[in-house]
Formats: C-alpha cells, sequence, structure tokens
C-alpha cells in the first residue's frame, strides 16, 4: 500500500464521523485528568487477557513480554490523548492492526479490549470530573469518536494485511498446484523423448524404418509438451475478445468437422435458420465449443450420441452440448470447470476452465447438468445480436 494511503483514509473517516480541531482539543484538555487512571487500567487489560487462552496465546514470552506491552499500551493511551493526529500517529495505528495479523491475534479480541478500556477511560472521567455535566457529555462524545477513529484504522490495517497474506498463500498454492500439473503433463512426453534420443544416439546400425519411428515419435511428443504450454499461456492470457455477429451454425460445423468423432458415435446438430446471430469473438468461441466436443468424444470411449441443439433464449442464445457419455459423480460436478481439475488420466484440466473464462469475458455463461452412467449436457449462453438480419445458421 501507499504510504501515504493509510492517512489520507484516517482523515476521510475523521470528515465522515465530524471529528474537529475542537474534539481534539477536549480529548487534549483531560489528558493530565486520566494520566494517574491508565496504569490501573492497563493492569486490568492484561489480566482480563489472562482468562482467555485464545487472546492469551499471543504473549509466547512470559512476564517480561507482558511488562513492555504495559509500557507499550502506556505510550498509545498517552498518544490518544495528545490531541495531535498526525502521519506519524496513524502510522503506529496502522502497524497495530499489521501486527495482529503476525501474531495470529484474531481481530475480535482487539474490538472487546478496546472497548473494556473505552469503558475504563470514560469511568475515570465520570468519577473525576469536576466541570459542568454538558461539558462531561461532550469531552466524552470526542474521546468516543477518537477511539472508534483507532479503530477503524486498526481494522482497516489487519483487513488489508489478512487479505494480502491470504492472497500470497493462494498464489504459493496456485503455483504449487500449477507446478504439479505441468510436472505430471510434461514428464511423460519427455521421457518418450529421452528413449528415443537414446535408442538414435547408441544403437548399432538401425533400419531406416526405426530411425523414422523414433523421429516422428520425438515430433509427437514434442507437439505434446507444446500443447500443455499454449493452454498454460493461453488461460494465463487470454486476450480481450473481439466482439462481433457471427453465424453460430456456421461455426458449429466448423467445430465438428476439426475435432470430428470416431465412427461409432453419432453426431446430431439442431440450429435453427431462423436463429439470430450471435455476438462474440468468434475465434475464441470455437475454442469454447472444440473443447466441450473433445470432452464429449472422450466421455464416450464406447460410442454414443453427441446432440448439438441451439435455441433462443430473450436476448441470449443457447447451445446444449449432450453426450451419452460417463457422466459427471454429482460431488465432483462443482469442480470440473476449475483450473487443474481433470477426470482424465491425462489432462491438464484447463479446457473448461478456459472455455468458461472465455464466455464470462463475451458476457456469456457455461453450466453443467449431468447424471452418471447417462451422460452430460454442457449449456453455452451467448448474446444475441438482435439488430441484424442474417440468420445463424
Amino acid at each position: 500500500m501507499n504510504p501515504e494511503e493509510p492517512f489520507r483514509r484516517y482523515q476521510e473517516l475523521q470528515a465522515y464521523v465530524g471529528w474537529t480541531d475542537q474534539a481534539a482539543l477536549e480529548v487534549a484538555s483531560v489528558a493530565g485528568l486520566l494520566e494517574p487512571h491508565l496504569p490501573p487500567l492497563i493492569d486490568d487489560f492484561y489480566a482480563e487477557i489472562q482468562r482467555h487462552p485464545d487472546a492469551r496465546k499471543v504473549i509466547t514470552g512470559g512476564a517480561q513480554q507482558i511488562q513492555r506491552l504495559k509500557g507499550t499500551l502506556l505510550g498509545w493511551l498517552r498518544e490518544l490523548l495528545c490531541g495531535r493526529y498526525d502521519r506519524d500517529y496513524v502510522d503506529r495505528r496502522w502497524r497495530v492492526g499489521w501486527r495482529h495479523v503476525e501474531i495470529g491475534l484474531d481481530q475480535v479480541y482487539t474490538n472487546a479490549a478496546l472497548s473494556r478500556l473505552r469503558r475504563g477511560l470514560v469511568r475515570a472521567l465520570h468519577e473525576h470530573w469536576r466541570g459542568g455535566e454538558q461539558e462531561l457529555r461532550s469531552v466524552v462524545r470526542s474521546l468516543n469518536t477518537l477511539l472508534d477513529l483507532d479503530l477503524a484504522i486498526i481494522e482497516d490495517a489487519y483487513q488489508a494485511e489478512y487479505a494480502a497474506r491470504q492472497q500470497r498463500a493462494e498464489r504459493l498454492a496456485a503455483i504449487g498446484q500449477v507446478s504439479g500439473g505441468v510436472a505430471h503433463e510434461l514428464r511423460n512426453p519427455l521421457n518418450v523423448i529421452k528413449t528415443s534420443v537414446y535408442y538414435l544416439l547408441n544403437a548399432r546400425n538401425p533400419t531406416p524404418e526405426k530411425q523414422a519411428e523414433h523421429l516422428r515419435r520425438i515430433e509427437q511428443h514434442v507437439t505434446l509438451a507444446d500443447g500443455v504450454i499454449t493452454a498454460l499461456s493461453n488461460f494465463a492470457r487470454l486476450p480481450v475478445p473481439n466482439l462481433r455477429p457471427f453465424a453460430l451454425g456456421a461455426c458449429l460445423k466448423e467445430v465438428l468437422e476439426v475435432n470430428p468423432l470416431p465412427a461409432g458415435c453419432e453426431v446430431a446438430l439442431d440450429v435453427p435458420p431462423s436463429l439470430p446471430p450471435a455476438l462474440g469473438d468468434v475465434d475464441q468461441i470455437r475454442i469454447v465449443f472444440g473443447n466441450l466436443v473433445r470432452n464429449a468424444r472422450e466421455a464416450m470411449p464406447q460410442g454414443g450420441r453427441l446432440t448439438i441443439t441451439a435455441r433462443p433464449a430473450g436476448g441470449h442464445l443457447e447451445v446444449a452440448v449432450q453426450d451419452t457419455g460417463v457422466g459427471i459423480p454429482p460431488e465432483r460436478l462443482h469442480q470440473v470447470m476449475e483450473p487443474l481439475y481433470s477426470t482424465k488420466a491425462r489432462g491438464l484440466g484447463l479446457g473448461l476452465a478456459i472455455a468458461r473464462a472465455i464466455l464470462e469475458k463475451s458476457n456469456g455463461s457455461l453450466c453443467v447438468a449431468s447424471e452418471p452412467g447417462r451422460g452430460s449436457t454442457f449449456t453455452v449462453r451467448l448474446e444475441a445480436d438482435l439488430t441484424r438480419k442474417e440468420t445463424g445458421a
């Protein structure tokens, strides 16, 4: 975070609650009155911590650490009553929230502890005040507002640091997951390449046919490895879609030509000629349907039927890609579009994640319904271009 940001936020909060220079003077005016009562409040503060295991567990240095912490808290309370709320003041408050994340202290204990300190300060004011009742109410109001501001900036720091650490942890976990997936996918083709290279270097008088066979194997598995890298690259850097009208029927026919199904699989394509054009990046939408067709093909190793049906749905078009394959267990259904999840023995698990990301960038969506043993239906939803006369066939 920009070093100036905490102070800017604090000033914004001050304006929000109506904090004034007069309120700061009122708080500073009672510093001398409250000073003798600060040590007992601090003793009570740490005595209460000892009665709560979740709060006590962050104090690992015994009595010496508690003494140091008492001194720090005394300085914090004196600063609170000083009347000067500049960048250094805010920065020290911000570091309190940051430190609580570092030591693993739940923010709820900060809220409760500040409430306890607040009650003690207000009680001391009421017991030892020598002025008028109206002035006392104004001072208490100013002190409460100041404590609320302190709590707000501490909690802001806590949330910011906690979120940053969570993001770092998630990134590291994702890196580990990606590394495992990439290692798995690249190790097999690399091993095949290594074996063929060893043969070509060490075989005595290999026949031209054997040489050609091993060179083909090397080329095939280099292509395989390149496909893994391309899939990762595509997922990481999907370009911004170029949204234009296109004929949905022609797009689906092209996808089926490029991704033919084996002889044991029937294909039925139902796109009404009256269908309006779809709105999207046709090159990226081909990737979506290509992934769905390949998934359907792999879900029907013993043959089956692939049915692709397109229908208007209000201002959108819906395309159902239905197979009669093995289906997806209910407990796995919510995972199939997550990156690096795959039901295949070999597969990086990015196809559906890429498809969903493409559709979301094109104002579309992808959903799935499945029944084990009966097959799956993936439904693509795209915007329709209702301003055009052309059909989607």
